[in-house]
C-alpha cells in the first residue's frame, strides 16, 4: 500500500473508539451496511460471518437470502440489534446518526470505514475491512489486485486522447432530471473511465434545466440501469424536454449500468471503469 494512504489509515485508526479497534472487536456475527463492504467481505472468504446487510448491498447474489436492516442512510437500531450483531460495519455515511449512536449505547461496536470515490479511498476500505476482521494478507492481495486491473486500464486509455462529453441522470421523477456535478461518484468513475463530466461547474446533484443541457451538449447520457427501465427505455430518455436537442440523443449515446457496479467504488470498480471506457470507445472494443 501507498505510503501516504497508509498514514491516512493510520490518522483514520486512531480515532476509531478503542471498543471499535480492530483488536479487540468480535466479527463473529456481522451487520454489514455499505454494498461495496459487502462485497469486500465476500471477497476476502469472510461471508460466513454476516447476519444481515442493508439494501444497497446487492451483489454478490448470495446476499439475497440474508436479512436486511434497512437502507444505508435510514437504519433501525431495532432491527440490527435483534440479530444480535457482534459488530456492525458501517460506510461512513450510514445513519441517521442517532440510530448510529443508540447501536454503540448497547455496547455493541460500529466499525466506521470512509467512502471516498478514488482508488485509493477503495484500497483505505479494503485495508480497512481486512484489518477488522483478521485478514490482513487477503486484503493486501485484493488490494494488489485492484491496483494492476487499474494499471492495465490506464495503459489502454493511454492509447487514446479522445474524451468523450459526458452527462449523468440519477433520477427522472416528475420534475427535471437530476445531474451529477463535482465531487459526486459519477464524476469520479467518468474521469476513470476516460470521459469528461460536461456538468464539472459544480459541486454534487442538481436539477437539469434544458438550457443547461444544451449548453453542456453531452456526446454520451450515463443512468444507472433500473432508472433508465423506470422511465420506459433508452428512446423515451433520450426524448426528454432536457435532452432531445444535446449531442447524446442525436446520435442515440445512451450508457446503461448497474448502479452498484458504477457507483460503489468497491473491489468491482476496475471492471465498472473498462466497461464504461468500452462504451464511451466503442471503437477501442477488444
Amino acid at each position: 500500500m501507498k505510503p501516504f494512504l497508509r498514514a491516512v489509515f493510520l490518522l483514520v485508526a486512531m480515532a476509531v473508539p478503542a471498543s471499535a479497534s480492530a483488536q479487540t472487536v468480535d466479527t463473529s456475527r456481522l451487520v454489514v451496511a455499505g454494498g461495496a463492504l459487502t462485497e469486500i467481505v465476500y471477497l476476502l472468504g469472510a461471508e460466513d460471518r454476516i447476519v444481515a446487510v442493508d439494501t444497497t448491498s446487492l451483489y454478490p447474489a448470495a446476499v439475497d437470502s440474508l436479512p436486511k436492516v434497512g437502507y444505508l442512510r435510514a437504519l433501525s437500531a431495532e432491527g440490527v440489534l435483534s440479530l444480535r450483531p457482534t459488530a456492525v460495519l458501517a460506510t461512513d455515511d450510514a445513519g441517521p446518526p442517532a440510530v448510529i449512536d443508540q447501536i454503540e449505547s448497547t455496547g455493541v461496536p460500529v466499525i466506521v470505514v470512509p467512502d471516498e470515490p478514488t482508488i485509493d479511498g477503495i484500497a483505505l476500505k479494503v485495508e480497512q475491512v481486512a484489518e477488522a476482521l483478521g485478514l490482513a494478507r487477503e486484503g493486501q492481495a485484493l488490494i494488489d489486485g485492484i491496483e494492476r486491473d487499474m494499471a492495465a486500464l490506464a495503459a489502454e486509455m493511454a492509447t487514446t486522447t479522445e474524451r468523450p462529453g459526458v452527462m449523468f441522470l440519477l433520477g427522472l421523477g416528475r420534475g427535471a432530471p437530476l445531474a451529477a456535478g463535482e465531487g459526486t461518484a459519477a464524476d469520479a468513475i467518468i474521469a476513470l473511465a476516460g470521459g469528461r463530466n460536461v456538468l464539472a461547474g459544480f459541486e454534487g446533484y442538481k436539477p437539469l434545466s434544458v438550457e443547461a443541457a444544451a449548453a453542456a451538449a453531452p456526446d454520451v447520457i450515463l443512468m444507472m440501469s433500473q432508472t433508465v427501465e423506470e422511465a420506459g427505455g433508452a428512446d423515451a430518455v433520450l426524448a426528454l424536454d432536457q435532452l432531445r436537442l444535446t449531442p447524446a440523443a442525436r446520435d442515440g449515446r445512451l450508457v446503461a449500468m448497474d448502479g452498484l457496479l458504477l457507483l460503489g467504488f468497491g473491489p468491482r470498480t476496475p471492471e465498472a471503469a473498462r466497461a464504461l471506457f468500452v462504451a464511451l470507445h466503442p471503437d477501442r472494443e477488444s
